[in-house]
């Protein structure tokens, strides 16, 4: 059985998504992208509410739906994480050999690739579940 479409198609799915984090980052290191990925989403997912992860989840492709889940605990969402430079500072801690890494950045990267690939009215119910200052990361 060497040709099974759903789980080559989501394996295609997901090296669409971390090119284009390659790109958004400007590097071609596909390990970074996947890292930026899993980091940003994991994040995301915990300051969001069970009801909203799930949403979201279910607009994801299934092998980033993986990583979405990986590790979960829906006992200790949302978390109450209310500003930009607590949000980023997550994110930055995911990243300790790279001591000036650009958390920001990388946030705006893999949102705007989940921004193209989910439907809007989802991108901008995540948008509206967020405290006004993360928000401001990704709009």
């Amino acid at each position: 059985m060497s040709n099974f479409e759903p789980i080559e198609r989501t394996v295609q799915k997901t090296f669409e998504w971390l090119k284009e984090i390659e790109r958004e980052l400007g590097t071609d290191n596909r390990y970074r992208a996947y890292h930026a990925l899993r980091s940003v989403l994991h994040h995301l997912r915990d300051r969001l509410t069970v009801d909203e992860s799930a949403h979201l989840a279910a607009e994801l492709p299934m092998l980033i739906r993986g990583i979405y889940y990986e590790g979960w605990d829906p006992s200790k969402v949302p978390m109450k994480i209310r500003h930009k430079e607590e949000f980023l500072e997550l994110i930055a801690k995911d990243f300790p050999q790279e001591p000036d890494v650009d958390a920001e950045r990388i946030a705006r990267a893999v949102f705007d690739v989940l921004r193209r690939h989910v439907s809007k009215g989802e991108a901008a119910e995540v948008l509206r579940s967020l405290p006004k200052h993360i928000r401001e990361i990704f709009e």
